[in-house]
């Protein structure tokens, strides 16, 4: 009987440094709401660019110092090709921030990247239930949908993206004659 607290007590002491609960993330509603009034006010794409920075810096805001080390290193990792390493970050990060809507962007990219776009799609779809508004899970989604060949879903997805910010890249997808244009101007 007295093995059991020693034990117990070896136990906690080995408990990983975030089992305490994380906070909720980071309310940038506001900012990121007039953040998006300037990029569609935006008169260039260099400009809409800066805004775009601008968007990442609220983004990538995780929840406390610890979930910001976490993802910090799975984006250094998924920068150095280090997939495997980026996801396994990705997934430490919301196993403790669930509600944190970047870990499940941040692994979705790196499923894209290894063109496991199905697993990129589930973690996009987490990642915009907890921020609808988040446009660079909207564009990846579209290009997540479209290479799964769903293209309706692509387009809507897509159109959603590029509504808040009609200066992303992946505005020449939906161009006249571009295969996520709209019905009838597609190729």
């Amino acid at each position: 009987m007295r093995r059991l607290p020693i034990t117990l007590a070896a136990l906690l002491l080995a408990a990983p440094a975030w089992a305490e609960p994380c906070p909720p993330p980071p309310d940038h509603s506001e900012p990121l709401a007039a953040l998006v009034a300037e990029v569609q006010a935006a008169e260039s794409a260099a400009e809409a660019r800066e805004i775009g920075n601008r968007m990442w810096a609220y983004w990538a805001d995780a929840p406390d110092d610890q979930a910001q080390a976490i993802l910090d290193r799975g984006m250094t990792k998924r920068a150095g090709y280090d997939f495997l390493g980026a996801i396994k970050d990705f997934d430490a990060l919301i196993a403790y921030c669930p509600d944190y809507a970047e870990g499940y962007n941040q692994r979705a990219f790196v499923h894209y990247l290894r063109q496991d776009f199905t697993a990129a799609l589930a973690d996009l779809d987490r990642a915009l239930a907890r921020a609808p508004d988040h446009i660079a899970a909207l564009s990846g989604r579209a290009l997540s949908l479209y290479a799964l060949g769903r293209t309706e879903a692509a387009r809507d997805s897509l159109a959603r993206a590029l509504a808040l910010n009609p200066w992303l890249p992946e505005r020449s997808l939906a161009a006249p004659g571009a295969p996520l244009a709209p019905p009838g101007e597609d190729i």
